[in-house]
């Protein structure tokens, strides 16, 4: 079961993987996390673990975050394009998460991280370099009450970096940007295709099993860069394997919640509960066919089986 840190009043213990860490953390479950009754996203805000700039901020669901756990880079998804899409798949200027980390209400995830490149679409290392104007008599009293902040990242933190990448494609400057981030940020723009190729491998805009089963064949022939797929095949049977136990343990975990909340006063516990069972089991019947895919195993030798089974007296 993924596991993720929380910052506590009290704590449970230090951070021992980030000296200058100063706030007591203590070791979760991804379960957590609340997730928007509405959209089954939960906002993700995006921090240089060095420095301490806000990078970014962005959507993530279950799904996104499994990702990000099980690769070590940041994953997201697009509210627009209705696709997951790893940061810097296209431009290269990937996120490499550090840690994970959820608030005290679970409804916001921090991602800390190293970042490859500028962050922004428009080339700036921080999506946050637009400022509103703030009355200098509130902020000297401010500034006069408060600690000083000290270290490397003091200066960051409040300004812009512009980078002139000429890696950066065009359409990542402004034609077909996401418009997803908060505040206008992150923007990176992914190929019409590429968004929900990734969207697909995780079943939902399919209609059936044998849809995502000729997507998953096309991943394992081509081998596609920043598809997750790829990651899977490229990492082996015994990722896989971990990853289809995994998944079992979740859905098995929705449904007992999806039984538990179907007996809740409100309608809306009832649905909630009956959607992670869906989103669930459609994770674990993906990770099954790549699964198959990757030991040589067709869902029409799988059929056959059971097509024998069915025909036994």
């Amino acid at each position: 079961m993924e596991r993720i840190t929380r910052q506590t009043a009290n704590g449970m213990q230090q951070a021992a993987d980030h000296p200058g860490a100063r706030s007591p953390l203590e070791t979760v479950p991804l379960e957590v996390v609340r997730y928007d009754a509405a959209t089954g996203l939960v906002p993700v805000v995006v921090q240089d673990i060095e420095d301490g700039t806000v990078l970014m901020v962005a959507y993530a669901n279950r799904e996104a975050l499994k990702r990000t756990l099980g690769t070590g880079q940041a994953w997201f998804w697009s509210r627009s394009r209705q696709a997951y899409w790893r940061k810097g798949a296209t431009s290269g200027n990937v996120l490499q998460v550090c840690d994970v980390r959820v608030d005290c209400d679970g409804d916001t995830v921090l991602y800390l991280v190293n970042a490859a490149g500028p962050a922004c679409h428009t080339g700036a290392r921080s999506c946050f370099f637009r400022q509103v104007p703030f009355p200098e008599a509130a902020k000297a009293s401010a500034l006069a009450h408060e600690p000083a902040v000290h270290g490397p990242g003091a200066d960051a933190a409040s300004r812009s970096v512009a980078v002139d990448d000429p890696g950066l494609a065009a359409s990542e400057r402004g034609a077909g940007v996401d418009p997803d981030a908060a505040g206008g940020g992150n923007r990176e723009a992914v190929p019409a295709d590429a968004g929900r190729a990734d969207a697909a491998e995780a079943g939902p805009s399919l209609a059936s099993l044998e849809g995502l089963w000729s997507v998953i064949a096309q991943r394992f022939e081509q081998r596609p860069k920043g598809a997750y797929t790829t990651y899977l095949f490229e990492q082996g049977i015994d990722k896989i394997a971990k990853k289809v136990g995994e998944e079992a343990v979740e859905v098995v975990i929705a449904a007992k919640n999806a039984c538990t909340e179907a007996g809740a006063n409100t309608a809306a516990s009832a649905s909630a509960g009956r959607r992670e069972l869906q989103n669930e089991s459609a994770d674990l019947l993906y990770h099954l066919l790549v699964l198959w895919k990757a030991a040589g195993v067709s869902p029409a030798e799988v059929d056959q089986v059971l097509a024998a089974r069915h025909t036994k007296p």
